[in-house]
């Protein structure tokens, strides 16, 4: 951040509006999508470094920039409730998704459990981990930084990794209408665990490496709850483009779940080699 004339990284214009000014990255891109396993794995080492290079950080004096943004029990109640309230008439065309959603309650606690009773502590977490937020050097595709910072806070590594995978390491679109085209790529997978342990350089707890996989779990079920929850209360939250889409992304999200659990013991093989 570049501070202004008064000392302050920010400055208020007439209206009232807020202005803030960075640096520029030169030489750098993002790209949207994940072009070859080196850049998948240079993406994870860049997110990796940054969770490194934190480590120390005070969490605590960190504000919550969006309140139980990850609360997965959380985001289960507010599922529950617009799936009992129903306020769209929407109930009825999604008993098979809600059923899938609802028989994994006490998988939804999971992490938040291991929080509570200190086998996962928070730590600065960046909780927007797509691939499009970290600057690669034009010319050796090398990760320069992580940018999009906003909703930097408080959290789990384990969350921000597995975000990470939910939306790089699958094969299909996030509204994938057709379910036999999504999976879990874990080719994809092992790039990006190898570079994020990497990148991390031994800060990981063995509680945190033993959870990774978890973690893309735990963010493709909370992400298939929010999306039912959406849809369900008039598309209010997510933009969509059809009607229908946060069903559809739903679905996909269910189905590359149902991937990740089949694939979880050769997930949890892959962290223990790389860390």
């Amino acid at each position: 951040m570049l501070k202004c004339d008064d000392g302050k990284a920010y400055c208020r214009d007439s209206e009232g509006g807020v202005w803030r000014m960075r640096l520029f990255v030169k030489n750098t891109k993002s790209v949207d999508f994940v072009e070859t396993l080196d850049q998948f794995r240079e993406i994870g080492r860049t997110f990796g470094n940054f969770r490194r290079q934190l480590t120390d950080f005070p969490v605590g004096t960190l504000h919550e920039t969006i309140p139980n943004f990850h609360n997965t029990p959380l985001r289960f109640d507010a599922f529950r409730t617009a799936l009992a309230n129903d306020e769209f008439n929407r109930a009825r065309g999604v008993s098979r998704e809600a059923e899938e959603l609802l028989k994994r309650e006490n998988f939804s606690k999971t992490l938040a459990s291991l929080e509570a009773d200190g086998t996962l502590k928070a730590s600065v977490t960046h909780n927007d981990t797509k691939v499009n937020n970290v600057l690669l050097d034009e010319k050796t595709g090398r990760g320069v930084c992580v940018i999009d910072l906003d909703t930097v806070m408080p959290g789990l590594s384990v969350n921000d990794f597995g975000d990470s995978i939910r939306s790089g390491t699958n094969t299909g679109a996030e509204d994938e209408s057709d379910a036999s085209r999504v999976s879990c790529s874990l080719e994809l997978y092992r790039a990006y665990t190898e570079g994020f342990l990497a990148g991390t350089s031994g800060e990981l707890t063995n509680a945190e490496i033993e959870n990774l996989h978890v973690g893309a779990m735990m963010m493709t079920y909370e992400c298939a709850l929010r999306f039912l929850t959406d849809y369900l209360s008039g598309d209010v939250y997510f933009k969509t483009s059809y009607d229908g889409q946060n069903l559809s992304r739903c679905r996909s999200q269910l189905a590359l779940l149902s991937d990740m659990e089949k694939k979880s013991d050769e997930m949890l093989k892959i962290a223990r080699e790389f860390a």
